[in-house]
């Protein structure tokens, strides 16, 4: 299953990238694989938070993620992936608050989604029983 999860967040993500910015880079597919498989463990601990909570936190996730992701790509490779360094309360160009709440959207997309696969898989299993 981690398998599974990983390549959605990675070809999911890898597709937002290239629906939004016409391009994206293989360490951002890796990126985004780690990223939905740490939500999707973090998810069993806390199914009873409450959604906005869920996706705030999962925000901050993908955002330390980014700044992790974006010091070793970004500022000592060198390979310019993505550069924030124009937008307001920029951290070294690798995070913002403007990105942060984009993430907070995605999560809380995802949330939805992913409380919407439970009560399918949930009715499956009894049915299937």
């Amino acid at each position: 299953m981690n398998v599974i999860i990983f390549l959605i967040g990675s070809l999911g993500y890898g597709a937002l990238e290239l629906l939004f910015r016409g391009y994206t880079h293989w360490t951002m597919t890796l990126t985004g694989g780690a990223c939905l498989l740490t939500l999707y463990y973090l998810e069993r601990p806390f199914h009873e938070t409450p959604i906005l909570i869920k996706a705030a936190g999962g925000a901050l996730i993908i955002t330390l993620y980014e700044f992790s992701v974006g010091l070793i790509v970004n500022l000592w490779y060198g390979w310019n992936v993505w550069n924030y360094s124009l937008l307001p309360g920029n951290i070294l160009g690798q995070i913002c608050p403007l990105f942060t709440l984009l993430w907070f959207l995605l999560c809380l997309t995802l949330a939805f989604v992913s409380k919407g696969l439970k009560k399918v898989s949930a009715k499956a299993e009894h049915s299937s029983t």
